[in-house]
């Protein structure tokens, strides 16, 4: 079964999906998803403490609109000019690195008094298909301790520790411990026929969203078919010699076990030139171990869906949202009312205007 892009009705009417992570990962996802429904909830992490989202952060005391505003810009709704705006970084003076987006957020942030009704506000004004909600309105920091005792606070010290300390992260938690989850994201969960983990970076756009109180066990209640998308590459500065399982078993050391019971991985072919260059750097491709993600209680599921862009190896968006899309079809079982309905010919009308 292929998965062309639906008619506008299978469009309205498909599946919920909510997606969970941070970074670039998150968003680039989230672009490919848009097309097959206008269903979708992205809960985003708020750990982030470094580039523009830093600033503002120390500035004048907000959450961390990076990763918000990646997402924003992944599934606005607006004219070229527009999306040209939200991605515009300042090169010169005080704002030197600081996005034009962030800088909407922090402005709606102080007309409305909160960051949740700032990320609301400004997805109406950009007419985003879906919603997108950060994990906790709480102010949080993260912290990492590693395998050899050592201890860091701050999302953007942990690669420069993990370089310096050359040894694993044994774990993350969030300071102050537990903080609520936001009950949108809560009650998104529960509504979800899909929740998909990732992809980004392990320890600090993944599990930084399960420590908070509230998010593992709404997923763990809920009957949605559930996926963890995992990285095409280990990661420098974080999970240097991680296998598929490697990452599995993280997640549930700082969740639940079985969290989940299925795993996206890539099975794109990687050019030589490429993997070369990663290796400099001491990156390479994720093993996939299958037999050891079993005994997790995890099947692997290896599709294509991996590209490479200047020389980066990235997810591709329409492919992963593809092969998220057929698995959903595949694979899941709760299928009610007017809520999509993966049959044969669900993906095979006109493409959307």
């Amino acid at each position: 079964m292929s998965a062309m892009l639906p008619s506008r009705q299978l469009w309205a009417q498909g599946p919920h999906i909510v997606a969970i992570g941070g970074g670039t990962g998150l968003s680039t996802m989230l672009r490919g998803l848009k097309k097959y429904t206008k269903n979708l909830t992205a809960i985003v992490t708020v750990s982030d403490d470094g580039g523009g989202s830093g600033m503002l952060r120390r500035d004048i005391g907000m959450l961390p609109p990076g990763d918000i505003r990646h997402c924003m810009e992944a599934l606005a709704n607006v004219e070229p000019i527009m999306q040209r705006l939200l991605t515009y970084r300042f090169t010169e003076g005080g704002l030197a690195g600081q996005s034009f987006g962030n800088l909407i957020l922090a402005a709606l942030n102080g007309v409305t008094g909160s960051f949740e009704e700032a990320v609301a506000q400004m997805s109406q004004v950009l007419a985003i298909t879906g919603r997108i909600l950060p994990v906790t309105s709480a102010d949080v920091q993260l912290e990492a301790v590693f395998e050899n005792g050592a201890r860091v606070v701050g999302e953007s010290k942990i690669f420069y520790c993990k370089k310096q300390e050359d040894c694993r992260i044994r774990q993350v938690r969030l300071i102050p411990s537990r903080p609520k989850a936001l009950p949108e994201a809560v009650s998104a969960i529960a509504d979800a026929d899909m929740i998909v983990l990732g992809p980004g970076s392990l320890y600090t756009s993944i599990i930084p969203n399960l420590l908070v109180d509230g998010i593992v066990k709404a997923i763990r209640e809920s009957d949605a078919l559930k996926v963890y998308v995992c990285n095409v590459m280990t990661q420098e500065g974080e999970t240097e010699g991680y296998t598929v399982s490697d990452h599995i078993a993280a997640i549930f050391a700082h969740s639940a076990q079985g969290l989940f019971r299925l795993c996206l991985t890539n099975s794109s072919p990687i050019p030589k030139a490429v993997a070369a260059r990663y290796a400099e750097e001491g990156a390479e491709r994720i093993r996939c171990d299958k037999s050891a993600c079993a005994a997790l209680g995890v099947e692997v599921v290896e599709r294509p869906v991996a590209t490479v862009e200047s020389g980066f190896v990235r997810h591709s968006s329409a492919a992963l949202a593809r092969e998220l899309i057929l698995l959903h079809a595949e694979r899941s079982v709760r299928i009610a009312g007017a809520r999509f309905r993966p049959r044969e010919d669900a993906y095979q009308m006109e493409e959307r205007k």
